[in-house]
């Protein structure tokens, strides 16, 4: 007789979660999605997925395919400060058949979070919508997890793939604030202008005094933007500012009457979101015996990579990897086998996405660079990382370049 498949619980059913639910199905274990809210929500605005992303995703068949978006195709890079203003850089993606996984596509992160949902229900993953993680109680073959509403479930091993508000993580190690990274970002999207720069699907950073404003495609029509400020913290709430707020800044605020196309898509929004950037403390471990942690709720990052998405994806194919490497027919794992499994997991992860968080937050802070010689010297760093094709060519590559196994 058969042995059952191996139950996996995994928490949070966000960007993560639905990706990793099919890559262990795929490798014979039984996955269930536990999700906090109560429905999907059409929470956020745009979403870049870089060819490390792409690549992982790529081994779902007919996923990348079947993603609305832009393949984007060139970045770059103007400063609107007076004393100096012009282009900065003009870098052109190496072509690739969009059949293909390309180097980067532009997304609208709803439809795309809607879309993987699509993917794993199609798959059978049960999704459970409205079960709050509030325990752990770990046993010697299995985790009994006790969700707010009073109800428990219990399977062989638990993921915590949900976000850097992670009811997992504060199970594991306790609650702690998020760290406010002291920037907010007031973004929405817009209808593409036409002409310069938007003949091509297009990436553009735009920087100011103490500003930078980031634009891409997510189709042949519309595009998504952000504006980074230095401001007191605003909430990471992802709901839209209130209809008068939205007019006064689409109407009155500085960035209403910038160039190259930024103000136009400004004063075109159709909604304008405001939030804080977050990350959290490097954690020394993600697992804690049959629990482990993944994407945001490991190691959340701000935005000015384009890496969170997909760091995830990364943690899905290590994790997986690991898996089939160790445990090839999906059986019931031990605690000692998952502890070898979890801990070569975070002894390549940590170290990488470490390293990213710190560069994003990095980036971030040189974005927004104030004062005239501050900016100047902003600009000239941008030149020169972005304006040498080769240069580019070789960061990028270190950049994305990892290896699975």
């Amino acid at each position: 007789m058969s042995q059952p498949a191996t139950k996996v619980i995994i928490a949070g059913c966000g960007i993560a979660g639905p990706v990793l639910a099919v890559f262990l199905l795929k490798q014979g274990y039984t996955p269930i999605i536990y999700e906090r809210l109560e429905s999907f929500t059409e929470t956020g605005i745009g979403l870049c997925l870089q060819v490390n992303g792409l690549r992982i995703l790529s081994k779902i068949p007919g996923l990348v395919e079947s993603i609305e978006g832009g393949h984007l195709e060139r970045m770059l890079f103007h400063s609107v400060l007076p004393e100096d203003e012009g282009l900065l850089a003009d870098f052109t993606f190496p072509s690739q058949p969009k059949e293909k996984v390309g180097m980067a596509l532009g997304v609208r992160r709803p439809a795309f979070h809607r879309r993987l949902i699509d993917m794993a229900i199609a798959h059978g993953i049960q999704v459970v919508w409205g079960h709050q993680v509030t325990g752990l109680e770990q046993h010697s073959d299995s985790v009994t997890v006790t969700f707010q509403n009073g109800k428990t479930d219990t399977a062989s091993f638990v993921v915590g793939c949900d976000g850097i508000h992670s009811d997992t993580r504060a199970c594991l190690f306790g609650k702690e604030p998020a760290d406010f990274t002291g920037l907010v970002q007031i973004g929405g999207v817009s209808p593409k202008p036409s002409g310069y720069p938007f003949e091509k699907l297009t990436m553009m950073n735009v920087f100011g005094n103490g500003e930078h404003f980031i634009t891409y495609s997510v189709d042949d029509t519309h595009n998504s933007w952000a504006v980074t400020l230095r401001e007191p913290e605003a909430k990471e709430t992802w709901r839209a500012m209130d209809q008068e707020s939205q007019e006064d800044f689409k109407q009155h605020s500085p960035f209403a009457s910038w160039g190259v196309g930024a103000g136009e898509l400004i004063r075109n929004a159709t909604k304008i979101v405001k939030y804080g950037l977050y990350d959290r403390p490097q954690l020394k471990s993600w697992h804690v015996g049959r629990v482990v942690l993944l994407g945001d709720a490991a190691h959340p990052t701000s935005p000015h990579l384009g890496q969170g998405a997909n760091q995830a994806f990364e943690d899905i194919a290590y994790l997986t990897n690991l898996l089939e490497k160790y445990n090839p027919q999906a059986q019931q794992p031990s605690t000692d086998l998952l502890e070898k499994i979890f801990t070569e997991y975070e002894e390549t992860r940590i170290p990488r996405t470490a390293a990213l968080v710190a560069e994003a937050r990095k980036q971030g802070d040189l974005r927004v660079a104030s004062g005239v010689d501050a900016c100047k010297q902003r600009n000239q760093i941008y030149h020169e990382m972005w304006g040498d094709e080769e240069v580019v060519k070789k960061r990028y590559a270190a950049l994305l370049d990892h290896n699975e196994k």
